[in-house]
């Protein structure tokens, strides 16, 4: 049976502080206090990324006076559990939603649904096939896998084998991450490249089994490129395990506690940090302003940067590895 998960912002940033599951219920709402709708990849307590960007979405509904409800599935991979609650949050006729949609070309049709229904559509984080939302915030993905792909092509040589652990198939954030790492490293001439894509979906522990039979299948493995947080998490876990930290070199993405403490014992080599707190709040803000009648820019980059053990003390990193303690 499908687990979602539907409530309010305030349940959710509790919900990721205690790493609980919560249930509740679509409600009703009154047409003068209808909320903005927002949709997470899911609403997993236990993921650093969409616990911060959460606060960004909770201090733009204060800021700006609106109500933010939140629903979302609880594994990133329910892509149909996404669907069936953008279904019934278009039968509610919100004020906005603002979606992370789960993939690039299935929530398509859901997306192009909720546009004919005159609800404004921001997206944030990962976008839609052909542009559908008013406005799409998020890290320019591409770019960032280039700054993986650099990191990387720094830290090994040319023959050197690398691979490369992705997380969702059909995410548009992955897809362009993993052109940017793939496009930087053969400019860089690295030839040992492994051309399989392996894929996480998004779970820690099915990155652990991965990483684990990679290096135990290819134990001249030097070097791998980790594309989100729980695929960092679990690769690292599995290479720490293994022996195999200081002589295999890990890029990853994001910049959970687990992932810092890994990039300080030297288990990871580099990270790719985003800004989804900055995310969460443009969003509700493009949100706010569509609702108002106010022109919204159609892309929004929040950009990201390259932390390594040597730089991560800087004043500005450390905003950046620790978004909670800066607000």
């Amino acid at each position: 049976m499908r687990k979602i998960a539907i409530g309010g912002i305030a349940a959710v940033l509790l919900a990721a502080a205690v790493g609980a599951v919560y249930l509740t219920f679509f409600h009703s709402w009154a047409d003068k206090s209808k909320p903005i709708v927002f949709v997470p990849k899911t609403v997993d307590g236990r993921i650093d990324f969409w616990q911060v960007l959460g606060q960004g979405v909770y201090l733009a509904a204060k800021e700006f006076g609106e109500e933010v409800q939140t629903v979302g599935a609880i594994a990133e991979s329910d892509i149909e559990g996404q669907i069936a609650l953008l279904e019934k949050a278009i039968a509610e006729r919100p004020k906005a939603i603002v979606l992370a949609a789960s993939d690039y070309n299935l929530t398509v049709p859901i997306a192009t649904k909720i546009r004919d229904a005159g609800i404004p559509l921001i997206t944030v984080d990962s976008g839609l096939n052909g542009g559908i939302s008013r406005s799409f915030i998020a890290t320019d993905n591409y770019k960032a896998g280039r700054q993986a792909g650099e990191a990387m092509a720094n830290l090994a040589t040319r023959d050197e084998p690398i691979a490369v652990v992705s997380f969702m198939k059909g995410s548009k954030t992955a897809m362009e991450r993993e052109s940017g790492v793939r496009d930087r490293m053969k400019e860089a001439g690295m030839s040992a490249v492994d051309e399989t894509t392996y894929y996480s979906e998004s779970s820690v522990e099915k990155a652990y089994e991965i990483v684990k039979e990679l290096l135990l299948d290819k134990p001249d493995l030097r070097g791998l490129v980790c594309l989100n947080e729980m695929t960092t998490v679990g690769a690292a876990r599995a290479v720490k395990e293994l022996g195999f930290d200081g002589r295999l070199k890990m890029v990853g993405f994001d910049s959970s506690t687990e992932e810092i403490a890994y990039l300080e014992e030297g288990v990871i080599q580099a990270i790719v940090v985003q800004k989804p707190f900055n995310m969460g709040y443009l969003a509700i803000r493009a949100a706010v302003d569509v609702t108002r009648g106010r022109k919204v820019e159609p892309l929004i980059d929040t950009g990201s940067e390259l932390i390594t053990k040597e730089n991560m003390y800087t004043k500005e990193n450390q905003k950046l590895l620790f978004p909670f303690d800066a607000q």
